[in-house]
């Protein structure tokens, strides 16, 4: 297959596929070393899926908490990712968030203070101690803003609206990527010494999600996955406990876990504060997985609102309080007629995080494939069966230094291997065919059956049938996307739903194939049919491709946590909630 399409290509020493805080920071690190690097972004630049990310991000500072350090953020972290993370993920996450978060303090990002002028912190879920630093709750904006300005002084360059479709491997070796124009159309070839994957989750897959549903659509995954790269412990997929039921076109949108960090008690229709016989002791600050499954169960039994919800309640709290620290909250609920400070929120579960992902070498960043590197949510390992609240953020900060740093200091021992013009005029002829092609079933119809499918057999509670009869349904769906009706040209809404799908089917087939291997409930992965954890399942599963598209699983066994952090495992920290009644 070739094409007469003609073919920009752009020439950088690393491509970083991805232009949230993950690929950003990674930017600014390579920058910083000298090294010629170009950003890609699916949107306006700015605007990645990072700014929704309310509520705060996680370092040992002892602000409020004296007796807070690294080991115990680390031992929370293992315990709420139910001792399946990658240790080395882990200890160094949390030994390096401190400095990072210092190091976007002093870049500008406007932290809120204590009295005395410290970077304040707050509870968030299953944490020790107050351990989250934010700005208000738009932490992950103020992120963002830090990261965008530190990288234009830098001048760092970017392209945005710009898709990649494709990874170019040659001899075992990332030598750079295809992808098309989103504006233009036209279709784009990189060439490149190094590529970065920093593309985000895949919640998409879910009916409800906290993502917008052109983003988080698997597509890092599956280009890693297409290049030979390994998927690791996909059946973990995270269901945040509180996204809005309404309006209709903002359902599953997150409502930050810092309301319930600054109070918030949850409520069913009949007015009972629920969380006493789900989790007398942390009640509304148990682990995400906990307080979800619990709303998930009083829906079932008939105790949720007429919108299949519940309710969240912060009006206790001063109303100065809520505005200091809720204003988003505040701006958008008042957008409905709701005021939080008098009455409460609707709120359900949605999917909020991807825990499973690319395999790679957390000292490193770098992925099996040569040449290849991952940064962020597209990863696997640092979070284990679920995450702890307020990790997401430090992670990406903390690896894109990393992976960053690594790639300055290797990057002059690579001798380029040239694009091969072959393969990217195959991947070019193959965007051609997809854009010409006709046939009975539209992308958006083949993405909503999906979602549907994925949160009906692979959602908050599974169990053996329900999954089998997930996974052949879509079979189903991957023979009718070969028949996909598309008929438009690259720069169209239609067409990059298509290329979504590619994407979306893949991924979404770890993931059932990972949840039914896991025969057990761990963390996110709850199965009725296997209602307890089994020590026996303390492994990662990994989906590996064969080839043609084909998948085999594979078991991994996990590492042991360093001794400093396995006594912090071992010790009690009671949480001290009061101070939020």
């Amino acid at each position: 297959m070739a094409t007469s399409t003609p073919v920009e290509t752009v020439k950088t020493n690393v491509l970083v596929i991805g232009a949230g805080a993950a690929g950003l920071r990674t930017s600014i690190e390579l920058a910083e070393n000298g090294i010629d690097c170009l950003v890609l972004g699916k949107r306006d630049h700015g605007d990645a899926h990072t700014i929704w990310a309310a509520g705060g991000i996680n370092a040992s500072l002892g602000s409020l908490d004296p007796e807070d350090r690294w080991e115990i953020h680390a031992a929370d972290t293992f315990n709420e990712g139910h001792l399946v993370n990658d240790v080395t993920a882990v200890e160094t996450l949390c030994q390096r968030a401190p400095e990072r978060i210092r190091e976007l303090d002093a870049w500008g990002m406007d932290f809120n203070r204590t009295d005395d002028g410290k970077i304040n912190q707050r509870y968030f879920g299953a944490q020790s101690f107050r351990r989250t630093c934010f700005v208000g709750d738009r932490t992950g904006k103020a992120l963002m803003e830090t990261l965008v300005q530190k990288a234009m002084t830098l001048n760092v360059p970017y392209r945005q609206n710009l898709y990649i479709t494709d990874l170019v491997v040659e001899d075992g070796r990332a030598v750079g990527a295809v992808g098309f124009d989103m504006e233009s159309g036209a279709p784009v070839a990189f060439d490149a010494d190094a590529v970065v994957i920093a593309a985000g989750g895949h919640t998409s897959l879910f009916r409800r999600s906290s993502s917008r549903p052109d983003e988080n659509t698997g597509d890092a995954q599956a280009l890693a996955f297409r290049a030979g790269v390994s998927l690791r412990d996909m059946e973990f997929v995270q269901f945040h406990p509180t996204g809005k039921v309404r309006p209709e076109e903002e359902a599953g949108h997150l409502v930050t876990e810092a309301v319930r960090g600054e109070g918030g008690r949850l409520y069913n229709a009949e007015g009972e504060r629920f969380m006493e016989r789900y989790s007398p002791n942390q009640m509304e600050l148990d682990a995400r997985d906990v307080v979800a499954r619990a709303i998930e169960q009083e829906v079932r039994e008939g105790r949720g609102t007429e919108n299949d919800a519940v309710l969240l309640d912060i009006s206790h709290r001063d109303d100065a309080y809520i505005h200091e620290r809720l204003p988003r909250m505040v701006e958008e609920f008042a957008e409905q007629g709701v005021d939080i400070t008098k009455e409460p929120m609707e709120v359900a579960p949605t999917a909020h995080y991807a825990m499973g992902g690319i395999e790679v070498n957390f000292e490193t960043g770098q992925t099996a494939v040569d040449g290849l590197y991952a940064v962020g949510e597209c990863t696997a390992g640092v979070h284990g069966a679920n995450r702890l609240g307020g990790n997401s953020l430090v992670e990406t900060v903390v690896f894109g230094q990393i992976t960053g740093q690594h790639i300055a200091e290797t990057l002059s021992a690579r001798v380029r291997t040239p694009l091969p013009e072959t393969q990217v005029r195959e991947y070019v002829a193959a965007q051609d065919a997809l854009a010409a092609s006709e046939g009975a079933h539209t992308p958006e119809e083949i993405m909503t059956r999906l979602r549907n499918l994925m949160w009906d057999h692979a959602g908050i509670l599974r169990n053996e049938d329900s999954l089998l009869t997930g996974l052949h349904q879509l079979q189903q769906l991957q023979e009718e996307a070969r028949d996909m009706d598309v008929q438009s040209d690259r720069t169209t809404l239609r067409y990059e739903n298509a290329q979504n799908v590619r994407s979306m089917l893949i991924t979404a087939e770890t993931i059932l194939r990972g949840a039914l291997e896991r025969t057990e409930s761990r963390g996110a992965h709850a199965r009725t049919d296997y209602p307890e954890k089994d020590p026996a399942w303390q492994q990662n599963i990994r989906c590996v491709p064969t080839g043609n598209g084909g998948m085999e699983v594979a078991i991994r066994s996990v590492d042991t946590p360093s001794a400093p952090v396995q006594r912090a495992i071992d010790e009690e920290h009671e949480l001290d909630y009061h101070h939020l009644e």
